[in-house]
């Protein structure tokens, strides 16, 4: 019986794992999350600052879908068929209502998961197959969702207040950990948002974020020219995740500038942003967007400063110190792209 079951979970494509819901389920989410609530701050922006109130009013639509982007996102991400995908729109959109992003999610994964399950086993399929995803969706919305968002926003408060308390060792470590995240296949956008970061941390991740993104950036230009620039700069630093394995000592240059410029962030040049904004880094340039919005257009030169010139010159400089120690060699940093 057993294994008729597993044999049943293989072919259905679920598999419960940390990898699959703590990584590839989160970074599907990530995606729904640029497809909407990201793309929503930059039109609010661009409106704000050009005067264009149409563009303010699309932005607060495309924020407002959220938890269907959410919704269908995850659900893609799991492989789920069309008629799972289509449902997840509903399973999202409640979710976000009744939990938040986090219910967004959890009700994302369980409805197509379930949903799955009995997808094309029945003649049935059109009704029983969206039934399905709505009901198992949003039952652990209804009742998980809200204790988690809680849990997680109670969470991210209290790293805010922390930060704002002891700025300098929470600086270095709001920074290096988010950097790291960002980095790693798993999504920093996601945990900023769920962990609702804002003020001084949130502000310290960004430039942790953008430390990685510039720094990898920067001392890969030999290696990977313009087109590794922009993939790292603007996309992400994710790409060099095959060279940290190869050689975890090119992890060290964005990382330790992360380590120095977080704590300046929160004292000597502070800059906050909001949750969209902070997990970010210079992804689309999301990170400088949401430090707008938080604290407006006087901040521009710090910003350039913080997420551009310092991660810049400092990876590059840790970057040669290495270098010259035969810690990082030619090649290295060598993108296949």
């Amino acid at each position: 019986m057993t294994q008729n079951i597993k044999n049943y979970l293989v072919r259905k494509n679920v598999e419960f794992s940390l990898e699959r819901y703590g990584i590839k389920a989160l970074a599907a989410m990530t995606k729904g999350l640029f497809a909407s609530l990201i793309i929503g701050l930059i039109l609010q922006v661009l409106g704000e600052q050009l005067s264009i109130p149409l563009l303010v009013n699309f932005s607060e639509i495309a924020m407002d879908m959220m938890g269907p982007a959410i919704g269908v996102s995850v659900a893609y991400g799991l492989q789920a068929p069309p008629l799972v995908i289509f449902t997840s729109v509903i399973t999202g959109a409640a979710g976000a209502e009744l939990g938040g992003p986090v219910g967004a999610f959890l009700a994302a994964i369980i409805g197509a998961e379930c949903g799955k399950l009995i997808s094309k086993e029945t003649k049935l399929d059109i009704v029983l197959t969206p039934m399905t995803v709505i009901i198992s969706g949003l039952l652990v919305a209804d009742f998980v969702g809200p204790a988690i968002d809680t849990l997680m926003t109670g969470l991210g408060q209290l790293i805010i207040q922390t930060t704002e308390l002891h700025p300098i060792p929470m600086g270095i470590l709001v920074s290096v950990l988010m950097g790291m995240a960002l980095t790693l296949p798993i999504s920093s956008a996601a945990i900023g948002l769920m962990l609702s970061l804002s003020g001084l941390a949130a502000g310290a991740a960004t430039v942790g974020c953008s430390a990685q993104m510039i720094g990898f950036a920067v001392i890969s230009f030999r290696e990977n020219g313009w087109g590794g620039l922009v993939s790292q700069g603007l996309g992400t630093s994710m790409l060099q995740i095959p060279n940290i394995v190869k050689n975890p000592y090119i992890w060290i240059p964005p990382t330790l500038t992360g380590a120095i410029l977080g704590p300046i962030a929160t004292t000597l040049i502070p800059l906050k942003n909001i949750p969209i904004g902070s997990g970010m880094g210079t992804a689309g340039l999301v990170g400088q967007f949401g430090t707008i919005e938080a604290m407006g257009t006087e901040v521009i030169g710090a910003v350039i400063l913080l997420h551009f010139v310092l991660p810049a010159s400092l990876s590059f400089l840790i970057y040669k110190i290495m270098y010259s120690f035969n810690l990082i060699q030619d090649k290295d940093l060598l993108l296949d792209i």
